[in-house]
């Protein structure tokens, strides 16, 4: 039997995180799902732990030369057989009850195309920090998404086929042409890109489930480390969106850029860069003074931080984000608890 579920999780380099993302998935509660593993021409030791676990729902698919996670995913997705695709990043992690939820989701609400869940930061190290992407859940308009990307994190949303089908495209190399759906010229944004497409160009919902259900690792050495090139692959997304969608990008686009620069100013703090988070914290504000009114505390919360990041001894610095990942945190999982989720599902 075709399982219902097709989980798709490239590989690169990855060795010291990807075997407990694998066991994350294959501990899932919801069990009839597949699991298929794209190596991009891991270097490392990445393949041979792949190779290690034995259990039948594993397939592994080689790359013959290393294409990017766009392509990685492309891949994966071309090779599933399930009627919902998951996606998750080989560094993350899925709490068990994610699949189960997410299909329960997607069987009962058939105009939502893209489900997705909040999620819990850990780590570099896995260890989890009681911190969590807390975005909006429901009535995602294109004009939210382009400013805010509620998904967050590629490890965060199931999609239906039907949904990727409709915006799948034909794209070629110098031996043949294939089926995209993910935009593979994109090595960063890509994921937003590809979200963008569906919410502008169809009718299919994005939806999400507020327990947070993935977790997310602080990863230095990730594709987020690298600040600048992701604003660069971030306005080639903008580039690009104007083609399919003119009339959002000419009603939203600066203050989408203000958006994407706090966001690279938290990402910059998170890295310790804090003179890099003042410029960008203070560069967000001059391109659209409107996210101090529309989003205050969070405005007023990357601006303070770079600030003291700059100004303070690193070891000061990290009382005062300690005390406030802290305080944060408990009202975060509050809000969850308030949403309705069971206190099993609050990692």
């Amino acid at each position: 039997m075709m399982p219902k579920v097709s989980v798709v999780m490239p590989v690169y380099n990855v060795q010291r995180f990807v075997k407990s993302a694998i066991h994350s998935v294959l501990m899932q509660t919801f069990t009839d799902f597949e699991l298929i593993i794209v190596n991009d021409c891991a270097t490392d030791n990445s393949l041979a732990l792949c190779q290690s676990i034995q259990d039948h729902r594993i397939r592994i698919v080689n790359h013959k030369e290393n294409k990017g996670l766009a392509a990685a995913r492309n891949t994966g997705i071309r090779h599933a057989i399930g009627r919902y695709i998951a996606f998750i990043d080989s560094d993350d992690m899925w709490h068990p009850a994610k699949l189960k939820m997410h299909v329960e989701h997607l069987n009962q609400s058939p105009e939502v195309g893209i489900s997705f869940s909040r999620s819990s930061f850990m780590s570099h190290k896995g260890k989890l920090i009681h911190f969590y992407q807390m975005p909006q859940l429901t009535g995602i308009t294109a004009a939210h998404l382009l400013c805010r990307n509620p998904v967050g994190n590629g490890s965060a949303p199931v999609i239906r086929r039907e949904t990727l089908n409709d915006i799948r495209f034909q794209a070629m190399n110098h031996t043949e042409d294939y089926t995209c759906y993910f935009d593979e010229r994109f090595r960063q944004s890509e994921d937003i890109e590809c979200w963008l497409r569906i919410v502008a160009t169809t009718d299919w919902k994005m939806e999400g489930i507020p327990a947070p259900l993935t977790f997310y690792r602080l990863n230095q050495e990730g594709l987020s480390a690298n600040i600048m090139k992701q604003l660069q692959s971030w306005e080639m997304m903008i580039d690009k969106a104007k083609q399919f969608a003119p009339k959002l990008l000419k009603q939203n686009e600066q203050n989408a850029r203000a958006y994407q620069l706090r966001y690279l100013a938290r990402q910059a703090i998170r890295n310790g860069q804090g003179k890099n988070a003042i410029k960008l914290i203070n560069r967000a504000l001059s391109v659209s003074p409107r996210i101090l009114v529309d989003e205050t505390g969070r405005t007023c919360v990357t601006l303070s931080a770079a600030y003291l990041l700059w100004l303070l001894p690193s070891r000061c610095y990290k009382v005062f984000e300690n005390i406030g990942q802290f305080i944060m945190g408990h009202m975060q999982k509050s809000r969850i608890s308030r949403d309705g989720v069971k206190s099993s599902l609050i990692s």
